[in-house]
């Protein structure tokens, strides 16, 4: 008598409370968050201890950028095979090695070296952790669970780096490193407790990305987040001197209203991780307008204090909804490659990032701070126009599924996305 057929083993399905392990990703992405930014706040007195200039100085905040965005397909990659746990925990490592680096380093040169550390654990642990929601959570919570991971990017800003920049003023700048990276061994055990083994579903290629680039809503979010990440970038990394030179705020004034539009971010976080998984399109369109209306106005109504701060909250709310917005763009245009679609949006997102700030300040040096504002929200409504005119048919984000698709062979994933 023939042996019965062995049924295929079912797809494994998330932890009934793997609530947990999604606050240590994000606490992990906060760690990230606020050692990417710190030399904004101690760019001076960092400047001061090695004797160099601003500019100089701010090659601290270049090369993360730069270095994350090849670093996200390049370790995702090479890495493809080792379980995405151990990935998480290991650069958690690398992360408290950078801030160590920094708290002790007494060259620049040994600072790049530290920045360089920090921007291939940007690159690789958005990779990994930005879409690992679905898998940590029941399908019914991982719009809120990817909500709560990417609250750490408005939460590093508003009390990430003012508390690190306290720090490093009240007892120098090397004080807020070491500080970070006891904060970063905290989040390593916290990972290694809390988050289970998480093989990789799908091993990441290179093929894969080429034929995730190859899809039209890819593209389109490519497009979507280039343009709107150009203009906050390209503006907000100049909006202190706007504040300081057109509204005529004060240093402290000038550190509510920055506090207050951190808040705002934190609720546009949350806001859409509620709608996005309904209304992904809609939800993109209403923050890139608001962040267009925000920008293009300042010139007029920022001139007041009153002005300044109303508008400075909607575009809080406008750009806190940005990165869920972009990341679930990209994972649902690739339900079966989720890592590689989180590949590309990491890598696209920290190449804009950089690429904003290098534009915004040639704009600043050749005409304003007024005319950059304005320059940002055109291109605002440019992101605007382009996720409504160039993706029918996106209107909802698709659910992910939990079985294996059952593909043609010869099929990558993305193929069958098209």
């Amino acid at each position: 008598m023939p042996a019965p057929a062995r049924a295929p083993a079912p797809a494994p399905r998330p932890p009934l409370n793997g609530w947990p392990a999604v606050l240590s990703v994000t606490m992990g992405i906060f760690c990230i968050v606020t050692t990417e930014i710190l030399p904004i706040g101690l760019l001076t007195p960092i400047g001061d201890t090695f004797a160099l200039s601003d500019g100089t100085s701010g090659l601290m905040m270049t090369l993360p950028g730069i270095l994350a965005a090849v670093a996200a397909p390049t370790v995702t990659v090479t890495t493809g095979r080792v379980d995405r746990r151990r990935m998480l925990c290991a650069l958690m490592l690398v992360l408290a090695l950078a801030n160590l680096l920094a708290a002790t380093a007494p060259a620049y040169w040994l600072m790049l070296v530290s920045r360089v550390l920090v921007g291939l654990v940007i690159g690789a642990f958005w990779s990994i952790g930005a879409g690992l929601a679905a898998r940590l959570v029941p399908e019914a919570q991982a719009g809120r669970a990817t909500a709560v991971i990417f609250s750490a990017v408005p939460l590093g800003s508003v009390l990430g780096v003012p508390a690190g920049t306290l720090l490093g003023q009240l007892t120098g700048w090397r004080a807020a490193f070491i500080a970070m990276g006891g904060l970063t061994l905290a989040v390593f055990v916290a990972l290694v407790v809390s988050v289970p083994p998480l093989p990789p579903e799908r091993v990441t290629r290179l093929t894969v990305l080429r034929d995730l680039l190859g899809t039209a809503r890819v593209r389109v979010g490519l497009l979507a987040t280039f343009l709107i990440v150009t203009a906050h970038f390209g503006t907000y990394t100049y909006v202190t001197p706007f504040l300081a030179d057109v509204t005529h705020a004060g240093p402290r004034l000038i550190t509510v209203f920055l506090l207050a539009y951190g808040v705002a971010g934190i609720l546009g976080n949350f806001l859409a991780g509620a709608w996005v998984r309904r209304e992904l399109r809609a939800t993109f369109t209403v923050a890139a307008s608001l962040l267009a209306a925000a920008t293009l106005l300042l010139p007029v109504l920022g001139t007041g204090r009153v002005g300044a701060f109303a508008l400075l909250l909607v575009w809080g709310v406008a750009y806190g909804a940005v990165p869920v917005c972009s990341q679930t763009w990209f994972v649902t245009a690739a339900p079966r490659a989720p890592e590689a679609a989180s590949v590309l949006f990491t890598s696209s997102f920290q190449a804009t990032f950089a690429f904003g700030a290098l534009a915004g300040g040639a704009v600043v040096d050749a005409w304003s701070t007024t005319v950059v504002m304005v320059l940002g929200g055109i291109v605002a409504v440019l992101a605007a126009a382009g996720t409504v005119l160039l993706s029918p048919g996106t209107r909802r984000a698709r659910p992910r599924t939990w079985s294996r698709p059952h593909s043609r062979p010869g099929r990558s994933g993305a193929d069958a996305d098209r």
